[in-house]
């Protein structure tokens, strides 16, 4: 198959969706390395039953690149056969090295990009490369992601909760650092359904799992939990001009937590300002 890239845009243009997908799996599942001299590769592994999103990844990629398979003899299993996508152009790392995927190990220091970028695609990337899509064992559906970077989970949860209205506080595991993130029931459903939408560039056995929990429905008598009700542009520029969080609390009547977390959101940037009328 053919290399080549969308018509009408870059390599790497993050507006266009496919690109915003594979760069969002390739800053969580992917390697940038340097070589001597202007030598180095890029490469993502994955399990040989996912080696169609490698392809896919070389059909995007207008530079040499190749999709191999290996077995191997690992700590979970006897017999690991994996697939591996590597490229080696200085131009193509360059590029994308500039959009936030640094060289070397880089768990922690990813973020997401800071160009004009389809959100949902970039998303569904991330949940791909490090998230999971299901059923629980109780047998509700989950949409859920594993990261070591705040920047990602923060944004992660920002979007997750303009799409479904749940809030989710994010901290670290204790054990290990990891940020898990689990949604799950109504909001699970709706943020499957509009990060996996049909004809979307992605891992088909997860695409597969989301299309399947819009089949679930909550049963009779099991309790609604109220999400917690979004911010107003109003709000924002109440809580901007007082600047002190257990005062704009009282004043908006939300908590303290809630409003801390919101004033560092505008702070920071996470958040866009509200406009002034």
């Amino acid at each position: 198959m053919a290399a080549h890239e969308p018509s009408g845009h870059g390599f790497m243009d993050l507006e266009v969706p496919e690109y915003a997908y594979m760069f969002g799996f390739l800053q969580m599942d992917g390697h940038l390395r340097r070589g001597a001299g202007q030598k180095g590769s890029l490469t993502a592994e994955v399990n040989a039953r996912d080696i169609e999103l490698l392809h896919r990844f070389k059909q995007l990629t207008p530079y040499n690149s190749s999709v191999t398979q290996r077995t191997r003899t690992t700590n979970f299993a006897e017999v690991h056969t994996s697939a591996t996508w590597s490229m080696c152009s200085l131009e193509a790392r360059t590029r994308i090295n500039a959009l936030g995927l640094p060289y070397g190990r880089k768990s922690k220091d990813i973020a997401p990009p800071r160009v004009a970028f389809c959100a949902h695609d970039y998303v569904r990337g991330i949940v791909d490369a490090d998230g999971s899509v299901g059923y629980t064992s109780q047998g509700w559906p989950f949409v859920s992601l594993t990261t070591a970077s705040t920047a990602i989970a923060v944004y992660f949860c920002d979007h997750a909760r303009d799409l479904t209205g749940a809030q989710r506080t994010i901290k670290r595991n204790a054990r290990d650092g990891i940020y898990n993130i689990l949604y799950t029931k109504e909001p699970a459903q709706a943020l499957a359904a509009a990060l996996y939408y049909p004809g979307c560039l992605s891992l088909q056995r997860k695409q597969h799992k989301a299309e399947s929990l819009a089949a679930w429905s909550r049963p009779v008598g099991m309790r609604v939990v109220p999400t917690q009700r979004r911010w107003t542009p109003a709000e924002d520029r109440t809580l901007l001009q007082i600047g002190d969080s257990s005062t704009a609390a009282e004043h908006l009547g939300r908590s303290d937590r809630s409003c801390h977390m919101r004033l560092w959101r505008l702070r920071s940037g996470r958040v866009p300002t509200p406009t002034e009328h």
